[in-house]
């Protein structure tokens, strides 16, 4: 059974967040410490509507044309996601979206995710470098097949082939 990170990070965030409180709220007390979360929230709306949400619907557009999204278009995507980590209340997302801000943390997202897009080249889009499908490696997890390589038989006795619905 093969575990994954991102649950466990999910059930865990909230008690890491009140943790959180309770350690900078002993600290600092109760007046400093709502201070610090509506401030984050301030600044974190104040961000999103610099942003934008348009910069997510570009993306997504831009994804569906074929279009790899580059890096002019990451940048304000990752503004996004910390202006949004900045609205969550609690500390430990404060510092998840300080880091997302900060340009070195930027670029290693970047080199991270780049090399993962798969563009599917169809119709008057050509292939570039970064996604030759040519020079794949030979154990990726992409298969690039033909409407000729393709095809699937309808099976006669399924009730989704449309035969039996005018019985």
């Amino acid at each position: 059974m093969r575990f994954s990170i991102l649950p466990a990070f999910i059930l865990l965030l909230p008690l890491a967040e009140i943790a959180g409180f309770v350690v900078v709220g002993r600290t600092i007390g109760l007046a400093l410490t709502l201070a610090l979360v509506m401030a984050s929230f301030v600044i974190g709306v104040i961000l999103l509507r610099k942003q934008g949400i348009g910069i997510l619907r570009r993306m997504s557009s831009e994804g569906r044309n074929g279009v790899m999204p580059g890096r002019e278009l990451l940048q304000p995507a990752m503004n996004v996601i910390a202006s949004l980590l900045l609205i969550i209340p609690g500390f430990l997302s404060d510092l998840i979206a300080i880091l997302i801000l900060i340009p070195p943390v930027r670029d290693f997202v970047w080199r991270a995710i780049a090399k993962r897009f798969v563009v599917n080249a169809k119709g008057g889009f050509s292939p570039g470098p970064q996604n030759d499908f040519r020079d794949r490696k030979p154990n990726s997890k992409v298969v690039d097949l033909d409407e000729e390589d393709y095809h699937r038989d309808p099976k006669p006795n399924s009730p989704w082939s449309g035969k039996h619905l005018g019985d």
